[in-house]
């Protein structure tokens, strides 16, 4: 039976049996009459409805979505199954525990604490539940509260034993050690000199950390700036007992107050990078086939996905300040070829015109000697027309030749300035990716080095810290080439260089000096741990071999390092480090030498 007699056949026994004609019904008799298996269709527009309208406010949650969606458009139950599944697992690992915490809260809220009354508790309690509206940030705040009271509870009771060990009934030795006191208890009986000694380091040191450190960080919030600054005012002034009474519940206060601060800036730091996370997914779903631009915003993710840092910073302005300068000169040569372009098919376009213009002239001037033909009497008379055709076909023939050769002449010109439009577009895609960075390994190159060695070079005059420079040399590389060929040394290099990545510190720098040559910037690192570093990577590389085929390969470095000197330059640093390579590359090899 074939469908159309399958569904005739359903129809009259959807109508003997009177049953609604559904197309549930439908398709049920369908189904049986064509003794098919009953499938349900999937619903691929409602879950496409339903993914459009899901938020995508966090990277977690663009990650979701995009699953969701690309199961949605393979009509995969499987997919959409496993990230539902995902999703929900998720939520429920990350779910707060709060019956612990209203617990610890009302056990610490209940807690005598001296300076503390329960009254300030509960405005501080009230203020976090004011300011907080959305669950996760009230379940951190709540936590961030219960600590400061726990590590206020543990300071007034560090504070107590301290000065009861200082009390005389302590320094006699009596048998029977009465209770310790409270912070007012202890503070009350002390002599006037209680600022000297320890006690007048400490509140020095503490004047110090709010003047130079708290509140120049506190500078979006101005109010707390200003009283950062009083409070380490008053920290120098303090005389006495009641000054440094007066001070601890100062900054107490002052604590909790910061404590809201730097989770707003945290919280705001959060929010901008969510937001430039979705900035960037926007601009690389609108520039697909910008190779140039993509390369950039890679560079943009690779940073924000890493913890930031002052030199990751540096390092990616000004690989983004080349790929502007260069893309700027490389777009403007690209819009001058264009030009250029434009200009020749206007020209073809005038040819066109003119030729056209003079074909038409050349037709009606026929037409009149035609008709000087048809009325000549004598031979005399046609040799005059016959003349005036011939001079007329001739002009329109050298017509036709010239526009011929100019339409040769520019189809050359375009099909050159297309070679150079794509010349360009492809250097401009590799001034994107390789500006800094070696194409092979993916550490820096010479250029990027000398950026960063000046960079690290001027931070260590400016704080006066050590700086170390180590130049490795890899052991028998010609020989390696040799014998197991250049793709085999090529993957010997990007084993190195991802060894050497994975041992240092994130704020060191590898970079490829040449060939097999690499250096490596250790800021804020003495010599001797420097080469203790470098002899660490060595260990490190013995112990993960490089496998070509399937084979083992023992990859050994000679190395040297030296230390910035005093009135030294970046060039006679790694000039000295070149030499104790050598050094260690005759005193045989595998070894680390001190320049």
């Amino acid at each position: 039976m074939n469908p159309s007699e399958t569904a005739r056949e359903t129809l009259k026994r959807l109508a003997l049996q009177r049953t609604p004609p559904t197309p549930d019904n439908y398709r049920a008799f369908y189904n049986e009459i064509a003794g098919t298996a009953i499938t349900e269709d999937f619903p691929e527009k409602s879950l496409k409805a339903l993914v459009g309208s899901l938020p995508r406010n966090t990277p977690e949650q663009l990650r979701f979505v995009r699953q969701i969606d690309s199961a949605v458009s393979d009509k995969n139950w499987d997919s959409l199954t496993t990230a539902l599944a995902d999703l929900l697992n998720k939520t429920a690992a990350e779910s707060p525990n709060w019956s612990t915490l209203i617990r610890d809260l009302l056990t610490r809220l209940e807690a005598r604490q001296a300076d503390l009354t329960p009254a300030r508790k509960r405005e501080a309690l009230d203020h976090v539940l004011a300011s907080s509206a959305a669950p996760d940030l009230l379940h951190t705040r709540l936590q961030g509260l219960l600590k400061n009271w726990s590590q206020s509870a543990g300071l007034e009771g560090s504070l107590a034993s301290s000065l009861a060990s200082d009390s005389p009934a302590a320094t006699e030795g009596s048998a029977a050690a009465p209770p310790a006191p409270t912070i007012s208890q202890a503070i009350q009986p002390r002599p006037s000199d209680l600022v000297k000694g320890a006690t007048g380091e400490l509140l020095d040191l503490l004047a110090q950390l709010l003047e130079s450190s708290i509140s120049t960080l506190l500078a979006d919030t101005p109010e707390l700036g200003k009283e950062a600054t009083r409070l380490a005012t008053s920290a120098r002034s303090a005389a006495n007992t009641n000054d440094i009474t007066t001070f601890i519940t100062n900054i107490k206060r002052f604590s909790y107050r910061l404590n809201f601060a730097v989770e707003d800036q945290a919280e705001m730091k959060s929010a901008l990078l969510h937001l430039l996370h979705l900035i960037i997914d926007n601009i690389n779903e609108l520039v697909l086939d910008d190779q140039s631009l993509q390369g950039q915003i890679a560079v943009v993710l690779e940073l924000v996905n890493q913890p930031l840092n002052l030199r990751r910073l540096d390092d990616v302005e000004r690989r983004m300040k080349d790929v502007i300068y260069k893309q700027s000169a490389l777009k403007k040569s690209l819009l001058d070829a264009k030009d250029q372009i434009k200009l020749m098919l206007a020209t073809f376009v005038d040819r066109l015109a003119d030729l056209s213009e003079s074909t038409g002239d050349y037709h009606e001037k026929i037409g009149r000697c035609a008709d000087k033909i048809s009325k000549a009497n004598d031979i005399a008379g046609l040799s005059e027309v016959l003349e005036e055709v011939m001079r007329e076909t001739r002009l329109i023939q050298l017509n036709a030749q010239r526009a011929r050769d100019d339409l040769i002449q520019m189809r050359s010109k375009v099909s050159e300035a297309e070679r150079e439009v794509q010349r360009l577009q492809d250097a401009l895609v590799i001034a994107s990716e390789l500006v800094r960075y070696d194409p092979l390994t993916g550490v820096l190159n010479r250029k990027g080095m000398n950026d960063a060695l000046d960079t690290e070079l001027s931070r260590a005059r400016r704080h006066n810290s050590k700086l170390c420079l180590a130049l490795l040399d890899i052991d028998n590389f010609k020989k390696l080439n040799d014998s197991l060929g250049h793709t085999a040394g090529d993957a010997a290099l990007v084993h190195l260089s991802k060894v050497v990545r994975e041992a240092i510190r994130p704020e060191d720098t590898l970079a490829r000096y040449g060939g097999e040559e690499f250096v490596v910037i250790l800021p804020d690192t003495a010599l001797e741990s420097a080469i203790s570093v470098m002899v660490r990577v060595q260990r490190e590389l013995t112990r993960r071999f490089f496998l070509n085929n399937n084979d083992k390969v023992l990859i050994t470095f000679s190395c040297g390092v030296a230390e910035l000197g005093a009135d030294e330059q970046a060039m006679e640093v790694i000039q000295r480090a070149d030499g104790a390579m050598y050094l260690a590359k005759r005193a045989g090899k595998n070894r680390v030498l001190a320049a």
